[in-house]
């Protein structure tokens, strides 16, 4: 057995000292040259210099997922939380004093403009108006007498210039007997709901004394405080969408944007006028708005794409030429199911998507790239 183990090592070690000192003998032995054995291996081993990345070329290539981006136009939203207010919102005053001799009007009663809330006792005043009046027939009287007079030289100047002015005193009595009048009458302002009961039957009102409260719900305003980074991005005419508290969806425009901060929060007001000709919506609700302000070129990426440079500011890592990480800072837009809308990236960019904590700019990676977004 010894004998033949022997042997057999002896044969290997001839062997492995034939195929790797005396190949060449071999070759010419069997017939074929050493440069055709190397032409043939440079045939058959294909030249994958030209197709060698740059990354796969380098073994210190970080290895990264990363993803072929494209900028698309996205409405610039802007999104503000407010409340639902009355377009116009009157507290009917009474301008005199008496006692109310008309029906009340329930709260939640509709009236059109004109339709008569509260009426007072007129009292003495239709006595006072016809004193009024007479008193004014009499000083005409005496101011033709007295042009008479003045013109045939029975008269002087000043009298005549007393008549006439007697007469301007006379016609003020008059209009403000008839003004009085007038007030004991307090009507709607403009049509809408009462949102108290009108003064009540028999009840005493004074000069300030609240007769009822009219609000106007159609159309209604949808009323929101911009911050100051993002009220520039917004114009009277733009679109708005707004979600009630209710679940509702209602559509409307920008009617008004303030020009002043509130000195408090250093907001600005803002606006929405939207139909209400059912008055379905209340006053006072809360409400999401959403405000279209244009359109930019803006990228859909993951939230995991997002990351922070030193400095604390929010962007992304991108391949660069050469292969090389680079941070890009992006401002983020909005936030969907799909992912995070974000501007500040070139139109077409290769994101990390998987690796950019492990990077930094100039660092080469190696990058394997997932789903493309369209």
């Amino acid at each position: 057995m010894r004998i033949v183990s022997f042997i057999i090592a002896i044969v290997v070690t001839v062997t492995l000292y034939l195929l790797l000192m005396e190949r060449d003998t071999l070759l010419e032995f069997a017939g074929r040259s050493p440069d055709t054995e190397e032409t043939q291996d440079a045939a058959q081993t294909p030249d994958t210099s030209a197709d060698t990345h740059p990354a796969e070329a380098n073994p210190d290539a970080v290895p990264v997922m990363a993803m072929h981006s494209s900028a698309r136009p996205v409405s610039d939203l802007v999104m503000v939380r407010g409340r639902t207010e009355a377009a116009r919102q009157v507290n009917a005053l009474s301008e005199t004093s008496g006692r109310v001799v008309s029906e009340p009007l329930r709260k939640g009663t509709f009236v059109a403009a004109g339709d008569v809330m509260c009426k007072l006792d007129p009292g003495t005043r239709e006595d006072a108006l016809d004193q009024a009046r007479a008193a004014l027939a009499a000083a005409e009287i005496n101011d033709r007498a007295a042009q008479s007079l003045r013109k045939d030289g029975y008269a002087s100047e000043s009298r005549a210039a007393a008549t006439g002015a007697a007469i301007t005193s006379a016609r003020a009595a008059v209009a403000a007997a008839e003004r009085e009048i007038e007030r004991l009458t307090i009507a709607a302002p403009f049509a809408g709901v009462l949102e108290t009961d009108s003064a009540e039957l028999g009840a005493l009102l004074q000069p300030g004394a609240l007769c009822a409260t009219v609000i106007q719900l159609d159309p209604i305003k949808l009323v929101g405080f911009l911050p100051e980074t993002e009220v520039a991005k917004v114009n009277s005419g733009d679109q708005a969408l707004a979600r009630l508290a209710t679940g509702a969806n209602v559509t409307g425009t920008v009617s008004f944007l303030g020009r002043s901060a509130d000195p408090a929060t250093r907001t600005f007001r803002v606006e929405v006028e939207i139909p209400n000709r059912d008055l379905s919506i209340r006053d006072g609700q809360t409400v999401e708005m959403v405000l279209a302000s244009g359109s930019l070129e803006a990228h859909l990426l993951p939230q995991s794409a997002l990351t922070l440079d030193d400095t604390g500011a929010l962007g992304v890592r991108i391949i660069d030429t050469g292969d090389m990480a680079k941070f890009i800072p992006v401002t983020a837009l909005r936030d969907t199911a799909e992912g995070i809308w974000v501007s500040g990236l070139p139109s077409e960019a290769d994101v990390i998507t998987i690796g950019q904590e492990y990077v930094i700019d100039g660092v080469q990676v190696r990058a394997s790239f997932g789903e493309a977004t369209q």
